[in-house]
């Protein structure tokens, strides 16, 4: 089958599509798809570039992908309530990070794709859908509550910011200028990121933050740390300096992965069947344009996700 993968650390122009790669196939609990989209996350350019090498060991060459949508294609052994043909997404083996972004691919973790989501949606959602869901269960927010979000208009940001308004939590969002009107329409109350955040913040929420949601990392967690109070109170999915200011660095993969979370697929699910969750997309490229899209995704000027479209 065909893959994209990279055989040595470095820029996007590592990647390559090699049409010579085995096929996998599904164990126990798992099945596999003729993939029709892939997600691309920030995972995937740090694995790439090697930003993640003294925290994870990849057997190079390495496909990328870790969430992707398409049709079910094999079953395997003790797998329950699907049925080749059905249209899925979802979550590649998490201890590989890697092997949507493929002809075929195996997933651990599904779900049924919802009817209001196109491929390029279904595509992006799983690892946004995982990641949110982990971080919103890990800080413990509860409805009232009150949520800011460093990053909020990219991919993780635009979907922690829709379903914690679905467990009745108020976001604040951080994003540029130009994002302003879009996290409104995500039902945030919008704000600019960057020196001044903390009494921007306050002015927003004068009885103050009670969870902070890091998904830019973009240096500013002592800012973010002050907001919550206490580090005890924030999470980060993109900052690697965490353990600096005494925050959680969560991830679904490395040496110390946090459980999966997987379990909110079923949930997302549920939210777009009632036209309460969407997943932004940013652009669309096909597989050959691959690089192209890990320059923009690198560029951080990203609304929701970016998503590869698999010939």
């Amino acid at each position: 089958m065909f893959a994209l993968r990279f055989a040595d650390y470095g820029t996007p122009d590592v990647l390559t599509v090699d049409t010579d790669v085995p096929e996998p196939h599904p164990g126990p609990g798992e099945i596999r798809i003729a993939v029709r989209t892939a997600g691309l996350t920030p995972a995937d350019r740090y694995l790439r570039s090697g930003t993640l090498r003294h925290m994870i060991t990849l057997d190079l060459p390495h496909t990328t992908g870790v969430d992707g949508a398409g049709i079910v294609d094999e079953i395997g052994p003790g797998v329950t309530g699907v049925a080749v043909g059905d249209a899925v997404f979802g979550l590649v083996r998490m201890r590989e990070l890697g092997g949507a972004t493929a002809e075929f691919a195996v997933l651990e973790h599904w779900a049924p794709k919802p009817d209001a989501w196109d491929w390029a949606q279904a595509g992006g959602a799983a690892g946004n859908v995982e990641t949110a869901t982990r971080v919103l269960d890990l800080l413990g927010v509860t409805p009232g509550a009150t949520l800011l979000i460093e990053g909020a208009a990219g991919g993780v940001g635009t979907v922690a910011t829709q379903l914690a308004r679905a467990r009745g939590v108020a976001v604040i969002g951080t994003g540029g200028p130009h994002n302003q009107e879009f996290l409104t329409d995500l039902s945030a109350v919008p704000t600019t990121h960057g020196p001044g955040l903390p009494d921007r913040v306050a002015a927003l929420a004068p009885g103050g933050v009670d969870f902070v949601l890091d998904a830019a990392g973009s240096g500013s967690l002592p800012d973010l740390v002050t907001i919550a109070g206490t580090p005890d109170r924030v999470i980060t999915v993109a900052d690697f300096t965490a353990a600096e200011h005494g925050v959680h660095l969560s991830t679904s993969g490395g040496p110390n992965p946090d459980p999966s979370h997987a379990h909110g697929l079923a949930a997302a699910v549920a939210l777009a069947g009632e036209g309460r969750l969407r997943i932004p997309v940013h652009a669309v490229f096909p597989l050959a344009e691959a690089a192209k899209a890990h320059e923009v995704s690198e560029s951080r000027r990203v609304r929701g996700k970016i998503v590869l479209s698999i010939p």
